[in-house]
């Protein structure tokens, strides 16, 4: 069997969120051009599981129309009135053959930064175990769930923040709500789980210790960086994990070979292509499906979905759904706002995303498709 390919993946989506204090679910709120949920159903997808299960409760239909929208080959479990993650995943087993065998990754739905390969290192750990828990050290663990260690240094348990004691609270090593768990073990402890807890709910946390006490084998995996599997809980840890994820992504583009001048005054999303030798100059937006080519020049400025040329020179250019060709040099202050605006370009041509192109004489190309000529 490949390890690292699990029988199923569990997104945990059903929680309101309360903290965020906004009217948008919580795994709905964007990051870098996708929301807190596409970045997590992505991760999974990297993964090639056999099955994707999505679990959703507060806002039920919209996130679920979101989950398919982004990726129509999920399935969507619904959580009954009863709570607790232990809950959530009884109600996406019932989604499941029941008579699925392998490892069952479980993740929740607002832990943007973790990646597939993380993952992936996840389930190569989880050989010959029940469960295997994904952990971190960090310095301030108030909040989160605690790993319990027997005198081996292996995992017994994990206690949530409000059921430890002030001793365990002491412990910096903490849960961060991803798991393997084999999957006829899980279906077998999972049904057992009760609410006997500060919360009263049905605790997944439970199924370790489980796992624990029947000496079915409990692995870890420590990861190094704790910022990829920090969560969201409101918009204010939101903004900071945008500003690192943003940050990341641009590191990546600059070692690949793309010179990004002020990486904390340019934004990038996901979906965002960057060739080697292409330059971004400060104050730049780089939004949705925007592809920008080699030895092309652009910033400040707003590119949303827009091709631009090898050689473009785009200052102060607001881009929507646009082919800019190559070679073509835009005045400052263009705005190209898609397919329904014919916008003049150079010779080159400035192309609408509708493929219609503008005829006006070569040079450069200004602000309402005047040639630069007239602008003197």
């Amino acid at each position: 069997m490949n390890t690292t390919r699990p029988a199923a993946v569990v997104v945990l989506a059903a929680g309101q969120g309360t903290r965020m204090k906004t009217s948008i679910p919580k795994v709905l709120q964007p990051m870098c051009g996708r929301s807190l949920l596409e970045h997590a159903i992505a991760a999974a997808r990297g993964l090639d599981p056999s099955h994707l299960v999505v679990v959703v409760r507060h806002e039920r239909d919209k996130v679920a129309a979101h989950a398919l929208a982004f990726d129509p080959d999920v399935v969507v479990a619904d959580q009954d009135d009863v709570k607790g993650t232990g809950r959530a995943v009884w109600c996406a087993l019932r989604e499941l053959p029941a008579d699925l065998e392998g490892p069952v990754l479980v993740m929740a739905g607002d832990t943007p930064l973790l990646s597939a390969d993380v993952l992936a290192g996840l389930l190569a750990e989880h050989e010959g175990s029940a469960v295997t828990v994904l952990t971190a050290s960090v310095p301030d663990a108030a909040g989160y769930g605690r790993i319990l260690r027997d005198e081996a240094g292996e995992i017994r348990g994990i206690v949530e923040h409000g059921d430890a004691t002030a001793e365990q609270r002491d412990i910096g090593e903490i849960n961060t709500s991803t798991y393997v768990f084999d999957a006829a073990f899980l279906r077998g402890a999972i049904a057992d789980l009760d609410a006997a807890n500060a919360q009263g709910e049905l605790y997944l946390t439970d199924v370790v210790a489980a796992a624990y006490r029947a000496g079915a084998g409990v692995a870890g995996l420590l990861v190094e960086d704790s910022v990829l599997v920090e969560g969201c809980n409101d918009l204010v840890q939101l903004a900071a994990l945008r500003a690192e994820m943003n940050r990341r992504l641009l590191e990546g583009w600059m070692r690949r070979g793309a010179a990004v001048v002020d990486p904390g005054t340019t934004s990038i999303d996901v979906t965002v292509t960057l060739a080697p030798d292409c330059r971004v100059l400060p104050g730049t937006g780089l939004y949705g499906t925007t592809a920008v080519a080699s030895r092309a020049v652009v910033g400040p400025g707003e590119f949303t979905d827009t091709s631009v040329g090898e050689g473009v020179v785009a200052g102060h250019v607001v881009a929507r759904g646009a082919t800019i060709q190559a070679g073509a040099e835009l005045a400052p202050y263009t705005v190209l706002t898609g397919p329904s605006e014919r916008v003049a370009g150079s010779a080159a041509g400035v192309e609408p995303a509708d493929g219609r192109t503008s005829t006006v004489p070569a040079g450069r190309t200004g602000p309402a498709g005047k040639h630069s000529e007239d602008q003197a």
